[in-house]
């Protein structure tokens, strides 16, 4: 996924203005595509610049009102009916994981336990989410929004589960191959 393609994603239903979509970006696709405030605008301007979104009102201290072009529409019916590109297969968590024995035995426990912590702040902050929004209101974001967000709770709590079963494996000396055969 690329900004431009969530910023187009955005404007379906809806004119925003820069400030309007980096809300919608903390409450729905924070989680997803984080994005800052200089990308969000930078990003609106190379859209307008290539006929993507249009300006169509303009109000005080220079903020701008944007709508998707037909071009637009275009753009994000191609994007999402294509089919995604091969994602490389990378993971810093798992490399360091990989080569844990240079670690001493206290210190693999340590980096396990924070993973585990880490994980259970990540699916904590996405239950407080859920928790938190009006799930009935109609609309794409909400319904397909809720999709993503189950995604990632239960991506989270996996994360959580391995991790721990890792450290009770570093914590009883076993090798992984063993555990591997219980």
């Amino acid at each position: 996924m690329s900004l431009r393609h969530a910023l187009l994603g955005l404007l379906v239903d809806r004119t925003a203005s820069g400030y309007d979509l980096l809300k919608l970006f903390d409450t729905s696709l924070a989680h997803v595509w984080p994005a800052t405030q200089s990308q969000v605008y930078g990003e609106l301007t190379r859209l307008a610049d290539a006929g993507l979104l249009e300006v169509v009102g303009q109000g005080p201290r220079g903020r701008k009102d944007y709508a998707l072009t037909d071009t637009g529409m275009t753009e994000l019916h191609r994007w999402l009916a294509d089919p995604p590109p091969e994602q490389p297969r990378r993971s810093d968590t798992l490399l360091r994981v990989f080569f844990l024995d240079v670690l001493t035995p206290q210190q693999r426990l340590a980096f396990l336990n924070h993973q585990a912590e880490r994980a259970a702040g990540h699916h904590a902050a996405l239950r407080q989410l859920r928790d938190s929004l009006d799930w009935t209101e109609e609309g794409m974001l909400t319904a397909n929004g809720l999709l993503t967000l189950e995604y990632g709770l239960r991506l989270t709590a996996m994360q959580e589960e391995w991790a721990r079963w890792a450290a009770q494996l570093v914590a009883s000396s076993d090798s992984p191959s063993q555990a591997r055969q219980s």
